[in-house]
Parts: structure tokens; sequence; C-alpha cells
């Protein structure tokens, strides 16, 4: 199957094109430019330097959050535009799901962190086991106190070292390590994934969306329904908390 995936969910943007789980181009911009203006000019070029037309596309798919509001809006009418036209399906992925399948293979408790402002990180827990992706926890938006405090309970195995991907990282690692080393809240063992690995990225979105489009033809079907394909129309943004202007106009 060809997908073709895009991400907007942060400061960079990019557009992946995946074919039976390998990836034939990505195309990644992290320069700060409005993805409105970026986006779509890059899934043009994809397509035109693969030498593939549209309509060769059988699924779009796009991380629909959490992230920047904006940029999550972007992505999401992007791709549902381009699929609309084509009369294919999409898959909405995780932002946080998308990034720990780009760990493959790690044996750690991914930890998936985007800054969310306010000491809050939008945050997931993921862990590799015989070649599968395990969800740990729901996608969420918890205060770095609370991230410490979960990382060090007996919920996850403590003998693992925890490696941090996304645009949170930084702020998570100093927080996570900077503290009383006697103190069981404290994470000595934390990395911070590669460059290469750590942002957002649509080649993850890809990998995602080749996982659920697997996964719905298997008797597991019901399991992955949050990432099965739908129909254009029906995908939508997940931000798990208001927008700014919502709690202003709430308050």
């Amino acid at each position: 199957m060809l997908i073709l995936a895009m991400e907007s969910s942060a400061k960079p943007a990019s557009v992946a094109v995946l074919s039976g789980g390998i990836l034939l181009s990505q195309i990644f911009q992290n320069s700060g430019l409005t993805h409105s203006r970026t986006l779509l000019v890059m899934t043009e070029d994809i397509i035109k330097n693969l030498e593939l037309k549209p309509s060769d596309i059988e699924l779009a798919a796009v991380a629909n959050g959490p992230g920047s509001f904006t940029g999550v809006r972007i992505g999401v009418s992007a791709v549902k535009g381009f699929a609309w036209g084509l009369d294919i399906p999409v898959c909405g992925i995780s932002t946080l799901e998308a990034m720990a399948y780009q760990t493959a293979g790690m044996d750690m408790i991914i930890c998936a962190v985007m800054d969310a402002r306010r000491d809050q990180v939008y945050n997931a827990l993921f862990q590799w086991r015989d070649g599968v992706l395990i969800r740990l926890c729901a996608d969420r938006a918890v205060s770095l106190n609370e991230l410490a405090d979960d990382l060090a309970s007996d919920l996850y195995d403590r003998d693992r070292p925890v490696l941090l991907v996304g645009d949170g990282a930084g702020i998570s690692h100093n927080f996570l390590t900077a503290r009383d080393p006697l103190s069981k809240r404290c994470i000595p063992d934390c990395r911070i994934a590669p460059e290469l690995l750590r942002y957002q990225t649509a080649y993850g979105v890809a990998l995602a969306a080749a996982n659920a489009v697997n996964a719905a033809n298997t008797v597991n079907a019901a399991a992955n329904a949050v990432n099965a394909p739908v129909n254009a129309s029906d995908l939508e943004p997940c931000y798990l908390r208001p927008s700014q202007a919502e709690r202003e106009l709430k308050r």
C-alpha cells in the first residue's frame, strides 16, 4: 500500500511516502515557516520527485494531535482535502504514538513528550515487546511533577532506562534528572533520543498508519480502532485540552 503522511503538529513540518513499510521519501523542514505555506508545497514536490500521480496514493495519514492547535488544524485540513478529492481513506494518528514508532526495537520505556507550556507536557508512554509497540497509557496533558511521580511508581519497569522523544524532551530531562538522587521520584537513567529520532516526523505517522491498516485486517481490529482508516469527512483533530481562547472565555 502506498501511504502519504503529513506532520505539522509542532514547529517542524514534514511529508513522507511509505510503500510496503519502506520509506520512499521524506521532506522535513524545521525553519519555523507557517505550515500553511509549506505543507502542500512539500506534498506536491514529494509526489513529483517520486514520479507518482496523486491517484497512486492509496491512504493518507496525518498527526491529528495533540500539539499546536493551529498546526494540527492545518495538517488535518490538508489531508482531508487531499483524500476527499481522491476518494481514499485517511488515518488520524496520535502525534505521540507516531514519535514512538521512530524508536523501533529500543529496549526502553519510550516517553513521548511535547511542550504544552505552563509546566505541562502532552505525554504518552510506550514499550517495544517482541517487535510490537505497546501503549502503556493514554495520551494525556500532565504536569512535569505528575510525569515524574508516574515514572517513579511501580506501574512501570524501573530497571529499564527512559527514552525521551519529542520537543519537550529537553525540559523533561532537566526536570526528571535534577532531583535528589535519594528521592524515589528521581529518574537517573533518563536519556534524550538522538536528534534525528527526537522530533515529530511524517515517517513516524506513516509507520503508525501502516500498522493500523495491518491491524484492521486481523481479529484484533477492535483494539486498534482508534487508528483505523476512516472516510475523510470523519477525520477530526484531537487537542486533549481546550485552546487558550476557550479557556479565557470560560474564565
